[in-house]
């Protein structure tokens, strides 16, 4: 059966959330971006006045404001976003239950079953834009074909609040010709790979030797050769359907630069109790702890232990991980970033061997779904650990409710 799948890519989705809220910056050059006094002062949206001035995603605040003196900046909402996000998933559900978000503001829609109902994949990616604008105030613009990759393609090919059909009978005339860097997961440094040997477009990695690919690329080559032609057979997962998590973690790019272990030891425990909390929420234990180290030349190393068994309490994490520190770790810069993940996951309701003369475990676990509801009930701030209080504003963040989303892995 032919499938009909449509990439809907909700257009400037922080900016354009954000001006919903204050219309008077609408028609400004704005930008959504990071606390600037936590350092997270980078552009992670931008609207389309600020991009005509040449404002780039990923640069620093600075730099945007040297392109665009009038330049808006506004402190990122994760909290809209996702309520927004949800909404248009609410939206696409009237169409279909085989529903894919590819990170916040991306998602796959196979609408195969319901062309019938609804018209051709085109008339339905029309119908959905149109109601994005009518009910939520804010503009897609959807790929229509017959695989993933194409669909995502032509959700970038025409912007903003458009529709593009990318059809077996035109993709060598449609995608071919663009530049090899705009097929999904063809990064900067495959793009240079590629470009060495004269691959400059789509259509040139379409037509080299399959063979000649996996000698450059591995494995890896032999799949974009797949996506260049058209080959891609990866399913729309159903609404719902959630990837297996294979760990938890929570890192972050801290205040001002870490300087001893005393500054080490207070990030890693407001990590940990983040990390401890999303595992007890997933029902879930971890059994190896590993940490990401960042200094501040930019220079990053990551380490990893096995726990003697299985927890979700962040004061076990949060011992683990400082043991990986400081086993590690020579002090010859300063540290601007750190993060603690839990990997290796059981179900927490598993089977453990108890201790018969030692029941302070279960004490701790109850201690800790105790902290939960207090937190649940009365804010993330309303119980701390008493050493959060030796430098607020170094311990002063909660990295459970103000993380960044991140596109999700296709491969998953």
């Amino acid at each position: 059966m032919r499938r009909t799948i449509l990439h809907v890519d909700l257009n400037n989705f922080y900016a354009s959330v954000e001006c919903l809220y204050r219309p008077e910056i609408r028609d400004k050059p704005v930008v959504v971006c990071g606390d600037v006094e936590a350092r997270h002062g980078i552009v992670l949206a931008k609207n389309y006045p600020a991009k005509a001035l040449g404002v780039k995603t990923g640069e620093a605040i600075w730099e945007a404001k040297q392109k665009c003196p009038g330049l808006v900046t506004v402190q990122a909402d994760f909290k809209k976003y996702l309520r927004f996000s949800r909404l248009a998933r609410k939206i696409y559900l009237d169409y279909t239950n085989q529903i894919e978000p590819f990170g916040i503001d991306e998602a796959w829609l196979d609408v195969s079953g319901t062309e019938k109902i609804f018209g051709t994949g085109s008339d339905i990616a029309n119908q959905i834009r149109q109601r994005l604008q009518d009910e939520l105030g804010i503009t897609g613009s959807v790929g229509v074909s017959w695989n993933k990759i194409f669909a995502k393609l032509g959700s970038d090919m025409k912007k903003p609040n458009a529709t593009t059909l990318i059809t077996e009978e035109n993709f060598r005339q449609s995608v071919w010709p663009l530049p090899v860097g705009e097929l999904l997961y063809v990064g900067r440094a495959t793009r240079r790979k590629l470009q060495k040997r004269a691959i400059y477009t789509i259509g040139d990695l379409a037509n080299r030797d399959i063979s000649d690919l996996k000698l450059l690329l591995g494995v890896w080559g032999e799949t974009l050769w797949h996506f260049a032609n058209g080959f891609d057979s990866a399913p729309v997962k159903r609404f719902g359907e959630e990837s297996l998590i294979k760990s938890v973690g929570n890192s972050t790019t801290t205040p001002r630069d870490l300087v001893n272990n005393q500054d080490v030891k207070l990030i890693i425990y407001v990590l940990a109790e983040s990390v401890a909390t999303r595992l007890r929420k997933h029902g879930l234990k971890c059994r190896t702890v590993s940490i990401s180290v960042r200094g501040n030349d930019l220079l990053s190393f990551e380490r990893q232990g096995k726990l003697p068994g299985m927890t979700f309490i962040s004061g076990d994490i949060a011992q683990k991980a400082m043991e990986l520190f400081q086993a590690n770790y020579r002090w010859d810069k300063p540290i601007r970033s750190l993060g603690v993940r839990g990997s290796d996951l059981v179900t927490a309701n598993g089977q453990v061997q108890l201790d018969l003369f030692d029941n302070s475990k279960l004490d701790a676990e109850t201690l800790e779904f105790t902290v939960d509801n207090l937190h649940k009930r009365f804010g993330h701030y309303s119980i701390q650990r008493c050493s959060m209080m030796l430098d607020r504003k170094l311990t002063g963040f909660n990295p459970k409710d103000d993380h960044v989303i991140h596109p999700i892995s296709y491969f998953k």
